[in-house]
């Protein structure tokens, strides 16, 4: 298993990125949060990663944060939900805002996100309840703020990225927005009818 690739991050192309290693070039997928995190073209990266292998392909997936790649290792523990489905939650919602979700069992949140209904994400909430209860989750709270402004606003954006809009597009949208003390939801829910 490659647990984390240490490197020279030679391209960022969403959902890839391309880190060189002593001449190897790893190619990984990663959600939009761990692209937020990522230094410019040319400069040192270190990303942890999860390997998946199938028969017909190794993808390598790349996360900044040691909770997103928990949390992406999770939701493929779920009946229904694949890679490309968790890295659309994770470009959608902070972890920190999705595990809120499923302790306050907001299955409306949850059914907003890509790729999910009211079926999965009512599946999604009973199967990962217990999961947020071990000593990893226990301290995810003491990551960045979920308040900080702007990385909600990022969020936002990513989400509508995610729902079809151009990026310039999406950061008008959610420019126009009061974003202050407002959830994800919330921000994403004001920027679609400011478009209407």
């Amino acid at each position: 298993m490659i647990a984390r690739i240490d490197g020279t991050l030679i391209l960022k192309s969403p959902p890839y990125l391309w880190v060189e290693v002593s001449g190897l070039t790893y190619e990984m997928q990663a959600p939009m949060c761990t692209f937020y995190g990522l230094p410019d073209v040319g400069q040192p990266v270190v990303v942890l990663t999860h390997l998946i292998v199938r028969e017909d392909a190794h993808t390598l997936y790349a996360f900044i944060d040691e909770y997103d790649k928990a949390l992406f290792k999770e939701l493929l523990k779920v009946r229904g939900i694949g890679a490309k489905t968790a890295l659309a939650i994770l470009s959608s919602m902070e972890t920190i805002v999705f595990r809120q979700c499923v302790e306050e069992e907001d299955v409306d949140a949850l059914a907003a996100l890509p790729g999910l209904g009211k079926k999965t994400a009512s599946r999604l909430i009973l199967e990962m309840q217990d999961r947020f209860k071990d000593e990893l989750w226990q301290s995810v709270h003491e990551k960045v703020p979920a308040h900080e402004t702007e990385q909600i606003q990022a969020a936002a954006c990513s989400a509508l990225v995610a729902l079809g809009y151009k990026m310039n597009e999406a950061k008008k949208l959610i420019k126009n927005v009061n974003a202050a003390g407002k959830t994800i939801e919330q921000i994403i829910r004001d920027a679609l009818r400011t478009n209407f």
